[in-house]
């Protein structure tokens, strides 16, 4: 019912991707893509499939970059086009023609692009954490990255992302664990592009049902931007963890989950109650 594959991309780089699917087998269930944040991998959504899956046909993928995608050369342009159109051909390759996107921090930047550009394969977009385009403040990150490493430079600054007073601290090993394995020359080359893309102005462009969930003390994106995207996009719930940091989708897997599904319920009626 979890099954692991790969595709090879239009550019040659291969895209790997988990699909979940514990729903009724003689029902014709929904897709919703579940697209994680950046320094991540779709294992990072591993709390949030047993209450997505029975529910929704899951598909993980890998950004590429990042888990069991590979890396591409610094040769190779990195562009939020590129980024999206790995959604469209997985898409494609698997005979989707509309989905529900959900996604978690840059993960985001991914699905509110494709809902602008592509409108009509994007039944509704579910975002955590995600504002349109990373704060530029992230480009002082990178030369603490570079000089101190990866691993060192987000122990340091966990604050930012964890409320530690309340967070499992195994849980923020792990999460260290899972950053220290990517490459860290791309973690740098993707933050950089990130943190110099804004697409504030064209917000309107969504049209598709919206779920903005954000955390109410944000330390990594433009918290203002959160302001924005309530004022442009036409259809959106503005939904806030107050007084927590960024990353949210893993301190509250539960509740991001419940308040997907409640907001899938009001929009299209399902899952029923």
């Amino acid at each position: 019912m979890t099954e692991a594959a790969s595709f090879t991309a239009s550019d040659g780089e291969t895209i790997a991707y988990y699909i979940d699917d514990f729903t009724d087998p003689w029902r014709d269930a929904p897709v919703m893509f579940l697209l994680h944040s950046a320094m991540g991998n779709s294992e990072r959504f591993y709390s949030w499939v047993p209450g997505l899956a029975r529910h929704f046909r899951l598909i993980r993928m890998d950004l590429r970059g990042h888990g069991r995608s590979s890396v591409p050369a610094p040769s190779v342009p990195l562009t939020m086009d590129r980024l999206v159109d790995d959604v469209l051909e997985l898409m494609a390759r698997l005979g989707v023609e509309k989905a529900h996107l959900t996604a978690n921090s840059a993960g985001g930047y991914v699905a509110q692009n494709l809902a602008m550009r592509e409108p009509e394969k994007v039944l509704s977009m579910a975002v955590v954490g995600s504002t349109p385009g990373l704060s530029p403040e992230a480009l002082k990150w990178l030369p603490r990255i570079k000089a101190e490493g990866l691993r060192p430079f987000l122990a340091d600054t966990i604050a930012m992302r964890f409320d530690l007073a309340t967070t499992d601290p195994g849980m923020v090993d792990w999460f260290l664990d899972q950053t220290e394995e990517n490459d860290p020359d791309f973690v740098v080359r993707f933050i950089g592009y990130a943190a110099t893309q804004d697409w504030s102005d064209q917000l309107h462009r969504i049209r598709c049902p919206s779920l903005v969930i954000l955390p109410g003390a944000e330390t990594v994106g433009a918290a203002a931007l959160y302001d924005t995207m309530a004022q442009r996009i036409p259809d959106v719930r503005m939904l806030a963890y107050e007084h927590m940091p960024h990353n949210i989708a893993d301190m509250m897997p539960d509740r991001c989950v419940a308040d997907i599904l409640s907001f899938h319920r009001d929009k299209f009626g399902y899952p029923k109650s």
